[in-house]
């Protein structure tokens, strides 16, 4: 007899914290989430460290694909020609505008144009019709605008269209009787400087998440990932995730999806190339055209090279995304936090945050092989409900279907960037905001999350914000 993951447990122990369930999911024992490259750093920089256990040799390289990731890139033609060719259209000018300080991105404050959160367009795609374009793109960018709305220009050039966001909140009763206020983001293209939009036009806002731990990630078996995908829910428990499938370019192959918000990139290289492209609209070899159309004329101007971001840079780009270290967990001795943590596993969380790895033996990279962590992700897509849908495809992936997104570090995500938000589009200013947006696959876990009485709540919070 199969025992769903989340419910196998005695109903009076459930809530106290001292559930026993047969496949009890594992509470971390060691402060090392990211294995031996773990490090104590806990200030503002602590998502931008290399990883502990690199060689000196390999942190030069870091150093160079961290000036690469911090520096701004600039319109063409320039005396810089290593970081020209900027545009001419574009949402940021560097990697670091996104990812602050290795961070998380903000939605923007009232009045001001978003940098550190762009909105994804499309249109609905025919699966008969389209079945190549899904298969190698994921999805059917929009008509003259592509797939991802520009809010910036170099000068001679109008930007896309503006991006607004207004704010309606949303007031949940806890069974304690506790109110928790939330914000839901409704999202306004306004002053379209290329035409009208398409009546039939998708939208998926995102945040830049942040870049911790992804050289471990991409070094997690696929075969330990698979394991625990069960997308017709075979044991009853209520979650089914399942791995995206993605069309890598370099291997000209359909292959696991790992990266970004619903695993739409199969590599850290092709993820940043893809975003060099979309975001900033520079060439590389691997992404050789940017999202900018035909309607909009951006080759009238010059160009920073072909490729402008040369493949060396690519190289030291890929390196430094894989190799940002995992600060360490703190306040594990604390009794809230290790309740927290029975609780986090009790209530059905675990089902999707895996919380523990092993990683296999990656070329040349001994920093990252063999390395026991604990990252809280499965990497799968899970259904997470209305509440959290764009109602747009990608790859696989449905419109209410989201990657998991890994846990580690999260409670330094405030210190890093005290404006972070959690979720893709970072609606939620805090962790309990972000736990009460979660439905779907999550409603079981998010509904004994309401139940809780106000200090295992806070238990639960503590153990979070301990990661």
């Amino acid at each position: 007899m199969n025992i769903p993951r989340h419910i196998a447990f005695i109903s009076t122990l459930l809530l106290s914290g001292t559930g026993f369930a047969a496949d009890v999911p594992p509470i971390q024992d060691t402060p090392l989430s990211g294995g031996e490259g773990s490090v104590r750093q806990f200030d503002h920089n602590a998502y931008s460290m290399p990883q502990g256990n690199l060689s000196m040799t390999r942190r030069l390289d870091f150093s160079v694909g961290n000036s690469f990731f911090r520096n701004p890139w600039i319109e063409a033609p320039s005396s810089t020609a290593a970081r020209d060719g900027l545009g001419p259209m574009f949402n940021t000018n560097s990697c670091q505008g996104c990812h602050l300080k290795d961070g998380r991105g903000n939605p923007p404050a009232e009045g001001e144009t978003p940098v550190s959160l762009f909105l994804r367009l499309s249109v609905p795609t025919d699966p008969v019709r389209d079945a190549e374009l899904i298969r190698k793109v994921g999805l059917k960018p929009a008509p003259v605008y592509g797939g991802q709305l520009q809010t910036a220009a170099i000068s001679g050039q109008k930007p896309e269209a503006d991006l607004e966001i207004t704010w309606e909140p949303i007031t949940q009763t806890l069974a304690d009787g506790s109110t928790v206020t939330l914000q839901r983001p409704v999202y306004h293209i306004t002053n379209p400087n290329y035409g009208p939009l398409p009546d039939d036009l998708l939208t998926s806002p995102r945040v830049a998440p942040p870049m911790i731990g992804l050289g471990l990630l991409a070094a997690v078996p696929e075969a330990r990932l698979m394991a625990y995908a069960d997308p017709e829910d075979a044991d009853g428990d209520g979650i089914s995730g399942r791995p995206n499938r993605v069309w890598d370019v370099e291997k000209e192959d359909t292959v696991m999806g790992r990266f970004g918000w619903k695993a739409g990139q199969p590599t850290l290289v092709q993820q940043a190339m893809g975003a060099f492209a979309g975001d900033m609209g520079l060439t590389s070899t691997l992404m050789p055209a940017t999202d900018c159309s035909a309607e909009q004329q951006c080759d009238r101007f010059a160009n920073g090279g072909e490729p402008e971001v040369s493949d060396k840079i690519a190289r030291f780009i890929g390196f430094y995304s894989a190799s940002l270290a995992v600060p360490e967990r703190r306040d594990m001795d604390r009794p809230a936090v290790q309740q927290g943590a029975r609780i986090f596993n009790d209530i059905g969380c675990a089902a999707c945050h895996t919380p523990k790895h092993t990683t296999g033996t990656v070329a040349d990279r001994p920093d990252l092989s063999q390395q026991t962590i604990w990252p809280y992700t499965d990497l799968l897509l899970h259904d997470m409900g209305p509440a959290l849908a764009d109602h747009r495809g990608e790859f696989l992936a449905s419109g209410t279907e989201w990657r998991t997104q890994p846990l580690w570090g999260i409670g330094l995500a405030q210190t890093v960037n005290p404006l972070a938000g959690f979720l893709h589009d970072g609606r939620a200013r805090t962790l309990q905001e972000a736990v009460l947006w979660h439905g779907g696959e999550a409603r079981a876990a998010t509904d004994h999350f309401r139940s809780l009485d106000a200090d295992r709540r806070d238990a639960l919070l503590q153990f979070l914000h301990s990661l």
